[in-house]
């Protein structure tokens, strides 16, 4: 290192450096740059030059400028038209600054020269070799440097003057740059630059393949659009005007300007691909066409706005249904909890009743009170798995599954979906359609459902699900698990009166034409259609025999026979003929062998007659009126236990052996069966083996052990209605089922005197009358 120093003016480079033996122009526009420009030509015209560390900064202080630069000479000046100097400058050396000696009108400073530690030479020899060849192989990749600097760089001796020439060439970051030249050891400094052009020459390779790949596409991308236009052309010519590719980009449009998920698109955009290239009269077109169009028509990500208001939905449920106070109790709660939970998760709807009660048109309500989307697909009769997950598409006429059909009448993510008569679902062959409907309705799964013929997995997770159901014991276990159950018991003989007078006729009347001017239909009438024309849970055939005396009156009063209609309980008749049922009346006196029960049929509740003789022979028991077995099992108790407490209950103790005994269900056309008539058999049975009369005004239920406890029953509601229209004013029931009284409505309730009890002796008690005839005992 050389101990002189010297000052000379600084002039700050921005973006650029000069290396030692560089000849370079340089533009100088600054006033403290050409302020220092025009002392060093008044003086040796020597100059320092040193980079900033930043570009953008116009004012360099001291701290900005790097320390080390270059000594340089200047060889000409030029004052250029815009008042700017172009200046011709020769590297000579390295320099480093010691101090900065004025910084007012220009920057002077006090610089040392650096001089260059040279190492062994045949290791720098080896070195100049190397980079050399290095050199060589960047310049046939970058093409940006002349075959002539080659040439003279493979002229130069000089192992510092060679790094720095090459240095000068090369496309590198200033800071690179800077920390060559801040080498003054000419070994290190050959060393880095050989790792440094190795790096650009990758560099370089990548670009030249990422250059060459999109050249290539784009060469294919030209190919086809040339391709596409000759067959246009062809077309036209042939008086196809748009053909195929019309088709196809008219597709291509559809499905880029779809809500589609990523992946989908990826998909729809494959198969538009592959049907571009199918002829149009393969089989395979028609296929891939028809994909495309499922895929187009679903809603993926298109949602209607919840809109859950408790007291709207409320009126809506009110004002569609009348009673059923309970499950819609249920259905607003689980409203109000999807309202604060902001989520569809949740247990599965599954309306549960007879034939007739409302249970479709609930569904509608819940649609309409939350302002979604409603659709319905039915599942009795469905015995194919394919018809919920749909039919691959390599078979002939395959379709999506019923689920997805849903989802495109449904035209939104979010829609009320329901899942009519899922209990009549059964399977054979061809698959077990219950199984795949595991996946529909489990909340955990349901966000990745797969369809066979849409391949990809769809959402459901938004979807209500809202199942009905006929019979609870035909749906399988796993599937009633994933469900909550909500029953619909049926109407009430005044739920029905209140039903027809207030929804059902009118409806009719505008069906048929008429007016209220026109028709009337008394109470007392309609209660009798009631009774004697129906027999069902729901309102259907009532609604189909009020429309009947809508038409026999629309015909009276077209044919002028008369202007106005008023149907009475004695011109029912006459209008609809004789009754088509008979309903259970009570007894007139009391009668002995015979008791009242209350049975549970599929169309609400009724009364059951059981009658018991006995005649001389030896303890064959007899059961007739197409009894189901477990009413049979039931009679055999009752049986049992009369005979271990004969003694007690007034009866002979050997009445086994010298009797043969009867039981008989009248209407024996009708199959019965069921746990509850177990008391009533038993009273039936003492009654006839005592000579004891039963209460005429007394109906009980109830299922009896060996033991003679009373076991609790179902369906209490429809068993009193039952009994309260047959006259009936006192009720035996099971002690466990006066939950169930809650249930009843309360003028039914006020009008009827129930016993609970809980053993056979207090059921007897309550049902036979008094006094014994021991004379006519047996």
């Amino acid at each position: 290192m050389n101990n002189d120093t010297k000052q000379v003016p600084l002039l700050p480079l921005r973006g650029l450096l000069v290396f030692p033996t560089m000849v370079l122009h340089l533009d100088v526009g600054r006033d403290k740059s050409v302020a220092a420009i025009e002392k060093a030509m008044v003086d040796d015209q020597i100059i320092f030059l040193a980079a900033q560390k930043k570009v953008s900064i116009d004012e360099p202080k001291p701290d900005e400028i790097y320390r080390i630069g270059t000594l340089a000479k200047i060889k000409q000046m030029l004052k250029l038209p815009n008042g700017t100097f172009r200046v011709l400058v020769e590297g000579l050396n390295r320099g480093e600054i010691i101090r900065f000696i004025d910084e007012d009108n220009e920057f002077t400073v006090e610089v040392q020269e650096l001089e260059e530690v040279s190492g062994d030479w045949l290791e720098e020899e080896a070195l100049m070799r190397n980079i050399r060849k290095q050199f060589e192989q960047y310049v046939k990749v970058s093409r940006k440097i002349t075959k002539e600097t080659l040439a003279t760089v493979s002229d130069i001796e000089e192992p510092g003057r060679l790094a720095d020439i090459i240095t000068s060439h090369l496309s590198l970051k200033l800071k690179d740059k800077q920390e060559l030249l801040e080498m003054v050891n000419t070994k290190e400094r050959l060393q880095h630059l050989i790792n440094l052009i190795s790096n650009e020459k990758k560099v370089l390779d990548l670009e030249k393949k990422i250059g060459q790949r999109v050249k290539s596409s784009m060469e294919k991308t030209q190919k086809e659009y040339y391709l596409r236009e000759q067959l246009k052309a062809i077309q036209q010519e042939l008086g196809d005007k748009d053909g195929k590719s019309g088709e196809v980009s008219d597709l291509r449009e559809k499905i880029e300007k779809s809500n589609m998920p990523e992946r989908i698109m990826e998909v729809a955009l494959k198969e538009l691909g592959r049907y571009e290239k199918v002829p149009q009269s393969s089989a395979e077109s028609s296929v891939i066409r028809n994909y495309l169009d499922w895929l187009l028509a679903l809603p993926w990500t298109e949602k209607s706005q919840d809109t859950i208001e408790i007291p709207r939905a409320q009126e809506i449920l009110d004002k569609d249904h009348y009673g059923l106070n309970k499950v819609k109790e249920r259905i607003l709660e689980y409203l109000a909890v999807q309202k604060l939970t902001n989520s569809i998760k949740g247990p599965i709807l599954c309306l549960v009743g007879p034939p007739g009660v409302g249970k479709t048109s609930l569904a509608k309500s819940i649609a309409k009170s939350v302002n979604r989307n409603f659709v319905r697909i039915s599942l009795g009769g469905v015995r194919d798995e394919a018809e919920i997950r749909g039919h691959r598409r390599t078979y002939i006429g395959a379709m999506p599954g019923r689920i997805i059909q849903g989802m495109r009448k449904a035209k939104t993510i979010n829609p009320v979906f329901l899942l009519d008569e899922i209990d009549k679902m059964s399977n054979d062959f061809r698959g077990d359609p219950s199984s795949a409907m595991l996946e529909v309705l489990d909340p955990e799964q349901n966000n990745s459902f797969s369809d066979h013929f849409i391949e990809e997995t769809y959402d459901l997770s938004n979807v209500l699900f809202i199942a009905t159901a006929n019979y609870v014991n035909n749906i399988p276990g796993p599937l009633l698990d994933r469900m909550e159950l909500i029953s619909l018991s049926g109407y009430t003989e005044m739920e029905k009166l209140y039903i027809a007078k207030e929804h059902l006729f009118p409806k009719q009347l505008k069906e048929n034409g008429l007016k209220k001017s026109n028709l009337q239909v008394r109470d007392e009438a309609l209660l009798k259609l009631i009774r004697l024309y129906t027999r069902e849970a729901g309102v259907r055939t009532l609604e189909r025999q009020i429309a009947k005396v809508c038409r026999k009156a629309a015909k009276l009063i077209v044919s002028n026979e008369k202007k106005r209609v008023v149907v009475t309980e004695k011109s029912l008749e006459e209008l609809l003929g004789k009754p088509i049922f008979r309903y259970g009346q009570m007894e007139k006196e009391n009668q002995i062998g015979a008791a009242t029960g209350l049975a549970y049929t599929t169309v609400g509740g009724d009364t059951l007659s059981i009658e018991v003789s006995h005649y001389p022979g030896k303890g064959k028991l007899t059961l007739t009126g197409k009894l189901g077995d477990v009413m049979r099992e039931s009679a055999q108790a009752a049986f049992s236990y009369i005979r271990s407490r004969a003694e007690e209950l007034g009866i002979q103790q050997d009445f086994h052996e010298k009797y043969d005994i009867h039981i008989h269900v009248p209407e024996g056309a009708t199959p019965k069966d069921g746990p509850s008539a177990g008391i009533t058999m038993a009273t039936a049975l003492v009654s006839a083996l005592s000579n004891r009369a039963v209460k005429k005004e007394v109906a009980m239920t109830g299922e009896i052990t060996l033991r003679g406890r009373v076991l609790p029953i179902g369906g209490l509601k429809e068993k009193t209605l039952s009994a309260h229209r047959a006259g009936i004013t006192t009720i035996i029931f099971p002690e466990d089922n006066k939950k169930d009284l809650d249930d009843i409505p309360e003028s039914v309730r006020n009008e009827l005197t129930f016993i609970p009890v809980n053993h056979l002796d207090q059921v007897l008690k309550h049902a036979l009358v008094e006094e014994k005839n021991e004379s006519n005992k047996r």
